[in-house]
């Protein structure tokens, strides 16, 4: 139960950052969980819920040039890149899963897991997910869309458990998108689901959803 207070709390905060600048969001939520801002060839990977664990995935310039590629098929659209930006945080989930042990993560609510090294709840996924694609900023792989903040549904009295997810916009305007691996297992493609689609799901709504 205090994992469970723990976890809506930070989602409450997380909600909570929609007043301030883009920039400063960014910042705060990462040092809400005390955990290092990504760079070029570096993203934190936060497991153990609410980022109990924090392990450092270092980038190759091998696998930079991996990711490249992958990204590389998006730049025609923004439709294409977001397509693109599926495969490239599944690709970085695949990448560094048995070195730091996310291999055997669970997708979906699961709480009887929390705590253990390797297992993440929406919090770890939300963080990382936007490290991920922080990551792509920083190396100038994105043309159609910025990385907002991560973003939450749901606070209990809703009848939702609150859930967060990490957030891109297009260039273009319009309409943001959740980049969403929540509900798989770990090494899946994460759903791409334009947010105010996302903002309305409850978990039984995935059955029938086909990222796009």
């Amino acid at each position: 139960m205090r994992n469970i207070l723990q976890i809506a709390l930070i989602a409450v905060f997380i909600v909570a950052l929609g007043s301030v600048s883009v920039e400063a969001r960014s910042k705060m939520t990462y040092a809400n969980v005390s955990v290092s801002a990504p760079t070029k060839d570096r993203v934190t990977v936060c497991h153990g819920f609410g980022c109990r664990y924090q392990s450092p995935a270092w980038l190759s310039a091998r696998d930079l040039r991996s990711v490249r590629r992958i990204m590389a098929k998006g730049k025609r659209s923004a439709k294409a890149e977001r397509a693109a930006i599926a495969k490239a945080v599944q690709w970085f989930d695949r990448r560094y899963a048995k070195e730091i042990g996310t291999h055997v993560d669970i997708g979906g609510f699961d709480p009887q897991n929390a705590r253990k090294r390797g297992q993440q709840d929406c919090i770890d996924e939300a963080i990382t997910t936007t490290g991920v694609l922080k990551m792509l900023t920083a190396n100038g792989f994105l043309t159609h869309h910025r990385v907002g903040r991560p973003t939450s549904r749901g606070f209990f009295l809703d009848g939702r458990y609150p859930h967060a997810t990490a957030t891109v916009f297009p260039l273009a305007g319009g309409h943001g998108y959740a980049v969403d691996p929540w509900l798989h297992n770990q090494g899946a493609k994460p759903d791409i689901i334009a947010l105010p689609e996302w903002r309305k799901m409850r978990r039984s709504d995935y059955r029938a959803f086909t990222s796009r």
